[in-house]
């Protein structure tokens, strides 16, 4: 499980998404990928991607529908999830969650 980043730059700005009870900051790396940081709270949201994504869970267990799927599946810190780009997926939890997000441009 990744527990931390060297030579990077943090933006100070926040990702804020459904009044506040999803947030990220995005964490820029010298090859010049991307990745973000983030927290989500207790509840049942539908998030969009743009690019190929991983999620890796760092806190929390989180149950995930992923595109092209009916059932919720549960993962946890250490778990992680690949969303396709230009799809949506479900996201649920009963507790604050972590992660941290890869972006792939394909």
């Amino acid at each position: 499980m990744i527990e931390k980043f060297e030579g990077v730059t943090v933006l100070t700005k926040a990702n804020v998404y459904f009044d506040g009870k999803v947030q990220s900051r995005t964490v820029l790396f010298a090859d010049g990928s991307k990745k973000t940081l983030g927290v989500i709270l207790p509840g049942e949201y539908e998030f969009g991607t743009a690019d190929r994504e991983l999620m890796e869970m760092t806190a929390g267990v989180a149950s995930v529908v992923l595109p092209g799927r009916e059932d919720w599946q549960s993962y946890g810190p250490g778990q992680f999830f690949g969303i396709p780009a230009n799809s949506k997926f479900k996201y649920r939890c009963d507790e604050p969650t972590e992660y941290v997000c890869t972006y792939f441009k394909d």
